[in-house]
């Protein structure tokens, strides 16, 4: 753990760089919440594994080239709206088709 400057000029740099660091945490901790919401809504509606839910989340997220974390928010109103933009669309069915539907256990075997 860096130490406590003894100069007062040192004192509000290191303040300020705290200050940073602890919006860049808030912002890593929101990000974190709406990748893990959208890799359950991709679970969910595909029948998918978590593993799998992550595994499709970043192939889309690489081959749209778009940032992982717009992707997700893009799942997430998909979710709530039924409203996607195609080209994430294609890819999103695209990937679920090769990877699932995975059985759930006790429920009636897929045709």
């Amino acid at each position: 753990m860096a130490r406590v400057p003894r100069d007062p000029g040192d004192e509000t740099a290191w303040i300020l760089r705290l200050q940073q660091e602890v919006e860049q945490l808030k912002e890593a901790v929101a990000s974190h919440a709406v990748v893990d919401q959208a890799i359950g809504v991709i679970v969910a509606l595909g029948r998918v594994t978590p593993d799998e839910g992550w595994a499709i989340l970043r192939e889309v997220s690489q081959h749209t080239n778009i940032k992982l974390r717009n992707v997700s928010e893009l799942i997430l109103i998909w979710g709530r709206s039924g409203e996607m933009p195609e080209e994430i669309g294609t890819e999103l069915e695209t990937l679920l088709d090769r990877h699932g539907p995975t059985q759930i256990p006790g429920a009636p075997p897929l045709e």
